[in-house]
């Protein structure tokens, strides 16, 4: 069977195999490997092959729609009518959502079969998969070694081949650094370009869903079914979808590329800045015009990331209290009990710790020195590539400065570990589109390579990215899974 979605749907349209057979296959393997990689919250079986059935009987029929029969895994944030929605937390460890997200709406409606909910970083806080009430996730290239995070569930069930593809959500890289570290593509949209109805809210104005895939043919397919304006989100984009398949065989003959010096300092691997250095040679080759910029205000992408995503998560995980869904603490003695020790037993630390300082930023006698501060340096971050792309088309560099790391080694050093999202947070901060692609090996572990687009142009990043992975074989690489 193949992981290629392109080629799952030509199989199935052709007869070479059924939906119900490559589910059955899909799901054996996640049943094989899951307990090893730890990579599913939930494995939906049943519902699984009673969707591939329903999925069957409509291809006979000729009732044939974008991914109709084709097994998908979705990140645990999206609720998902009847299914345990935990955000990899004790907090929603009993919650059965009632209703579907927009995003499991639209997958529905094309035909998607779903094959689980994917392990996560608790509530989407973290940078390499070992916060989850569930346990931490593990690399199928090192099983010592981080997935990255958030998305790690759905970043290494694609790697392993447990899924051909997966959901994921991004505030501050977290589908395109566990892309990066698995060997994978993904792709995070323009903010607003994927509803967040339904979707389990960090961040608000920063997260956004987006795909994980073997390649940016495959992230068109899904971004295809993903995006789209929808009402119920009041930050949905009222904008119409492109066929994000159409354009991706163009020629990038001329299409100018800005190499941002800022993200080619001190902190970058050497061999990362040598495997994205042999892709540049590429993109030369495919006819790109690369281009030196700048991008100056890129040092402050963390420490106003780290006041802003804060404060967020602080308004928005208020509601998880104790009272009206979610985890309750035993026999409270009174209401201030039941909210201290429901949120106190129900949240991990690093949700805790991010409350902390989120809820210190926008009290009384700091807003205005840390959040209203944080959100005029954000101005001067979204400036530097206004800017830019007055020069250039697209932007290149790592996705991330080094390959995936050893799980502990960064727990006790959370700056260390905020680092991590050094290259992918501020495009966050900005709402820009950005995706990451295989683009070679150190140490024998996957390099991604970032690419930056201006505000709804995936399409163009989608094509730039397809004509590099026609020309090299890095997306193809998979781990031996034993």
């Amino acid at each position: 069977m193949t992981d290629s979605i392109r080629e799952i749907r030509l199989g199935l349209a052709a007869g070479e195999f059924s939906s119900v057979e490559i589910t059955q296959d899909y799901l054996n393997k996640i049943n094989l490997h899951n307990p090893t990689l730890n990579c599913f919250i939930t494995i939906t079986d049943e519902l699984a092959l009673e969707q591939a059935k329903a999925a069957d009987e409509s291809i006979a029929r000729g009732e044939i729609k974008t991914l109709t029969g084709v097994p998908i895994a979705h990140k645990d944030i999206y609720c998902t009518d009847g299914i345990k929605t935990s955000c990899a937390s004790k907090m929603l460890d009993n919650f059965i959502a009632p209703y579907d997200a927009t995003v499991i709406e639209h997958f529905k409606r094309d035909g998607a079969v779903i094959l689980g909910k994917t392990n996560m970083d608790e509530f989407a806080m973290g940078s390499s998969n070992e916060n989850s009430y569930y346990g931490s996730v593990a690399n199928p290239w090192d099983l010592g070694r981080v997935p990255g995070g958030s998305s790690g569930g759905s970043a290494s069930a694609v790697a392993a081949g447990l899924a051909p593809a997966a959901t994921g959500t991004d505030t501050g890289g977290s589908i395109r650094q566990p892309a990066a570290l698995c060997g994978i593509t993904g792709i995070k949209p323009t903010y607003g370009r994927v509803s967040r109805y339904g979707m389990i809210a960090f961040g608000s104005s920063l997260d956004q869903g987006g795909p994980l895939a073997h390649s940016a043919e495959d992230c068109a397919l899904l971004l295809q079914t993903m995006a789209g304006f929808d009402p119920r989100d009041s930050t949905s984009i009222d904008q119409s979808v492109p066929d994000y398949s159409v354009d991706l065989a163009q020629d990038i003959e001329g299409i100018k590329i800005g190499l941002p010096r800022e993200y080619f300092a001190e902190g970058l691997d050497a061999d990362i800045a040598n495997v994205i250095a042999s892709a540049v040679d590429e993109f030369r080759r495919l006819g790109a015009e690369i281009v030196d910029i700048t991008l100056p205000n890129t040092k402050l992408s963390i420490p106003v990331y780290y006041v802003v995503a804060p404060a967020e998560c602080s308004s928005n995980l208020s509601r998880f209290d104790g009272v009206r869904f979610g985890y309750r603490c035993d026999n409270p003695t009174d209401l201030e009990d039941l909210y201290k020790r429901s949120r106190g037993e129900g949240f991990g630390d690093e949700v805790i710790r991010r409350i902390m300082i989120g809820t210190y930023a926008l009290s009384a006698g700091y807003y205005d020195a840390y959040y209203l501060k944080a959100q005029q340096l954000r101005r001067l971050i979204k400036e530097d590539y206004e800017k830019a792309f007055e020069r250039v088309d697209m932007i290149l560099c790592p996705t991330t400065p080094e390959v995936a790391f050893k799980q502990g080694e960064k727990t006790d050093d959370p700056v260390s570990m905020y680092l991590q999202d050094i290259y992918t947070i501020s495009l966050n901060l900005a709402g820009l589109p950005g995706m990451s692609i295989p683009a070679g090996f150190s140490q024998g572990l996957p390099v991604g390579l970032q690419l930056i687009g201006n505000y709804f142009e995936e399409s163009r990043l989608l094509n730039v990215a397809h004509r590099f992975q026609q020309a090299t074989d890095w997306h193809l690489q998979s781990p031996e899974m034993k």
